[in-house]
């Protein structure tokens, strides 16, 4: 049988979860300063050791994605990080949810994810229907 979890969604619950102060709170931002203090490569063994997988339909392993990217980064190709946040999917709203209730973890994940690629900065494509998704990421 599996074991519901709630690491995505542990948050959602919260009054004005989606505010800053309220992820600080419940440790947030933490993951990013542990990261960003590390080695690239001690991150990218993490990433692969978690086994995290994308969230689309392919479930592929980030860490093995991550290990594409050449490095050390070169300046004169930059390298960014595109988060795909669309929900074309009919009856999809995996990413909605996170982007209203806690954007905050997306925001964390960019930081951490640059770090592993060598990329200076994100773009993050949301759909331009989800007004609230924006506004909370962008607030």
């Amino acid at each position: 049988m599996l074991k519901r979890t709630t690491y995505l969604t542990k948050r959602y619950d919260l009054p004005e979860g989606w505010k800053l102060a309220a992820y600080e709170q419940g440790g947030g931002y933490q993951q990013a300063r542990r990261a960003l203090g590390m080695k690239r490569e001690f991150v990218l063994d993490e990433m692969k050791a978690a086994n995290i997988r994308g969230r689309g339909g392919a479930g592929f392993a980030m860490g093995v994605k991550w290990g594409f990217m050449p490095w050390p980064p070169k300046p004169d190709k930059p390298h960014y990080l595109v988060v795909n946040a669309d929900e074309g999917e009919p009856g999809t709203f995996k990413d909605r949810t996170l982007m209203e209730r806690d954007p905050h973890s997306t925001i964390e994940g960019c930081i951490i994810g640059c770090f592993g690629i060598g990329a200076h900065i994100a773009y993050i494509y949301v759909r331009g229907e989800l007004h609230l998704a924006q506004a909370r990421l962008w607030g």
